[in-house]
């Protein structure tokens, strides 16, 4: 993954920017030296042609993605729309990834936990880390690296 050949990524939409749509692309917009590329477009709503246009409109965007951040909340809101993503997302063998639902208040659909590939929480790492296993299958395995004050790797620092 480098900057001309960034991840190309859809985050579940119902034609509008939720703030948890927003969200998503916040968080990625943080981790320094990740490029990636939004291809989900809410404002592409047709205005004609009713919902096959949405569907057809959808199925374009989707078909363009490497992953697919599936959001817990707008699934609440609209089942059937978010059913139709991850199924276009499955006939297209685009890995998907739940994000827990913001603010831990409320558990993630069963459904969905059953159709990702997996489920991480609201992290800049935790969704860099995923996006580069499922889109690239890249292992990302990293270790957290603690700083103690006044220690060195050989003890504490006399001074």
């Amino acid at each position: 993954m480098s900057e001309r050949n960034p991840i190309r990524v859809f985050a579940t939409h119902s034609f509008d920017e939720s703030d948890d749509y927003l969200r998503v692309f916040e968080f990625l917009e943080s981790v320094d030296r990740f490029y990636y590329l939004n291809v989900s477009k809410p404002e592409n709503i047709p205005t004609t042609g009713g919902l096959q246009a949405i569907k057809d409109e959808l199925i374009a965007q989707i078909k363009q993605a490497e992953a697919v951040f599936v959001l817990p909340a707008l699934y609440e809101q609209k089942k059937d729309l978010v059913k139709f993503m991850m199924d276009v997302a499955d006939a297209n063998k685009i890995k998907m990834i739940s994000i827990k639902p913001f603010g831990g208040m409320a558990e993630t659909p069963a459904e969905i936990l059953g159709r990702c590939a997996e489920q991480i929480e609201w992290n800049d790492r935790e969704m860099v880390d995923a996006l580069k296993r499922q889109a690239r299958g890249e292992d990302t395995s990293r270790w957290e690296v603690i700083d103690f004050p006044g220690f060195d790797e050989d003890g504490p620092i006399d001074e």
